[in-house]
């Protein structure tokens, strides 16, 4: 096996390995770096290659290729985060539950160890495993403030942090476990609970831009296209009819002359506009929704075929009612 980790500096190894346990990936930094290193080389050769033959400039093609990797990679880090933010968001969610359990198991006389490895329950799933990993830590001679921190370092969780801060002060300086394991576990709840209300309050902003990114610029665009369809047809048949071209009517500076634009051109940029529209969209609206503009990628896929679709829809329909108006 190559040894890619010796290709990168070792910040960066610590940095990827970070990432990896957090996200809870089961694979090496090697083999992830041999993914992002490899594909990313073959995308750059693949696609430059291939517009290369199709008689692209040299340039370009090499640029479009260096992009093509760059988001490939972007890709590969951005799919990472979202598992980091999965990660969180399902301990956040199950947290008020654990801790209200830990309690119960406090307040019947077991332990503060055995209490929080008993509170692991199926339904918690992964979360369950690191739990467990305290009592393993515990008996080879960690202290459980230890084993606690490190639990709270698996997941970029805030309120896992503070949860785990408050039990180890008062781990520390005394108090009352179980009080506190509850009043944390309601607070937690009124947070998630106040969370979910202003995304409700948010919601017609939501509306408004999944309007505009899926429905409002794909349309805009689809009708532009037709007009310039319109319009290049037009100034075909007057050169036809005018092959030196329209008079000036003696102001030379205000000759008209025909679109320097083509159809295709515009195509294509109002294609790579929609792609950028509705990818932003689904990232704000992931933002606003959830406040997390990592979970947009989940709605990435939704977004950018809805939003072509219904670009390639109004072209289709327009053109078709435009040829049936001129066959009349």
């Amino acid at each position: 096996m190559i040894p890619f980790e010796k290709l990168v500096s070792r910040s960066v190894v610590i940095a990827l390995s970070r990432e990896l346990d957090i996200s809870g990936t089961k694979i090496s930094v090697n083999r992830l770096l041999e993914y992002m290193i490899v594909g990313g080389l073959a995308i750059l050769i693949i696609l430059a290659y291939g517009l290369f033959l199709f008689k692209v400039n040299v340039g370009l093609a090499a640029l479009a290729g260096i992009i093509g990797a760059v988001v490939y990679e972007i890709m590969i880090y951005a799919i990472l985060e979202f598992r980091v933010e999965q990660r969180k968001n399902f301990v956040e969610s199950i947290l008020p539950d654990f801790l209200q359990i830990s309690a119960a198991n406090i307040r019947s006389g077991a332990a503060m160890d055995k209490a929080i490895v008993m509170a692991a329950r199926p339904e918690f799933k992964y979360f369950s495993d690191d739990v467990k990993d305290i009592d393993k830590m515990v008996y080879a001679g960690e202290t459980l403030q230890n084993a606690l921190t490190a639990l709270g370092n698996r997941y970029r969780s805030l309120q896992l942090r503070h949860t785990i801060r408050m039990m180890n002060e008062a781990i520390q300086y005394g108090g009352g476990m179980t009080d506190l394991l509850n009043q944390v576990a309601k607070d937690l709840r009124a947070q998630n609970m106040m969370q979910k209300e202003v995304s409700g309050q948010l919601f017609l902003y939501t509306i408004f831009i999944a309007f505009a990114a899926l429905i409002g610029a794909p349309v805009l665009y689809g009708l532009t296209t037709q007009m310039i369809t319109v319009t290049d047809n037009v100034w075909a048949g007057i050169l036809k009819q005018n092959p030196g071209g329209l008079p000036t009517a003696g102001v030379s500076f205000l000759r008209p002359s025909p679109p320097k634009i083509t159809i295709a051109q515009y195509h294509t940029f109002a294609l790579t506009a929609i792609i950028i529209i509705t990818g932003f969209g689904a990232f704000i609206i992931s933002a606003i929704a959830n406040g997390s503009v990592l979970k947009g990628i989940k709605y990435l896929p939704i977004f950018l075929i809805a939003g072509i679709g219904i670009y390639l829809l109004v072209v289709t329909f327009i053109s078709g009612l435009f040829t049936t108006i001129s066959g009349v």
